[in-house]
Order: C-alpha cells, then sequence, then structure tokens
C-alpha cells in the first residue's frame, strides 16, 4: 500500500512540472526606446508558436492566464485562412 502510494505521488509531482520544466527565465532590460522590462519567465524558444502560452489553448503556469492569440496553420493565423476561403 505504501508503495502505491509513493508512486502516485511521485507521478503527481513529475507532471505537475512538466510544464514549468518548458519555460526559460528572462532577466529584466531596458529597451532602445526606454521602455523597462519586468524580470519574467517565457515558454522556451522552439520555432514552435502554437505551444507558446500566449496562443489560444495554451495557459501560463505561472500567471494562469490563457492564451488569446490564434493559433498559426501552416505560416498563417485561422482568422487568415478564413478569409482565403
Amino acid at each position: 500500500m505504501l508503495l502505491k502510494i509513493m508512486t502516485v505521488a511521485l507521478l503527481v509531482v513529475g507532471f505537475s512540472g512538466s510544464s514549468f520544466a518548458q519555460s526559460t527565465y528572462v532577466k529584466g532590460y531596458t529597451k532602445k526606446d526606454g521602455t523597462y522590462v519586468a524580470p519574467h519567465h517565457r515558454s522556451a524558444p522552439d520555432g514552435n508558436k502554437n505551444n507558446n502560452w500566449s496562443t489560444q489553448g495554451n495557459t501560463n503556469p505561472y500567471t494562469g492566464k490563457s492564451g488569446t492569440q490564434a493559433p498559426t496553420y501552416g505560416g498563417s493565423s485561422t482568422t487568415d485562412k478564413d478569409k482565403d476561403e
């Protein structure tokens, strides 16, 4: 019984941390125009915009905010695709 509880606990801890493992910490910096950007976490860069926290269907694990940007398919957003049809 204890082994089952420990296994479940390890699985829960392993899966709960997986979304945080795909992030990068960004130090605060000042832009050329003088705007200060505070330190923050962002999704790890991988060339896929559809798995960014700001994309619809995804949630930022640090803030709990849902993504608002339309996903892209084949280089265009779904909004652009609908206009062509």
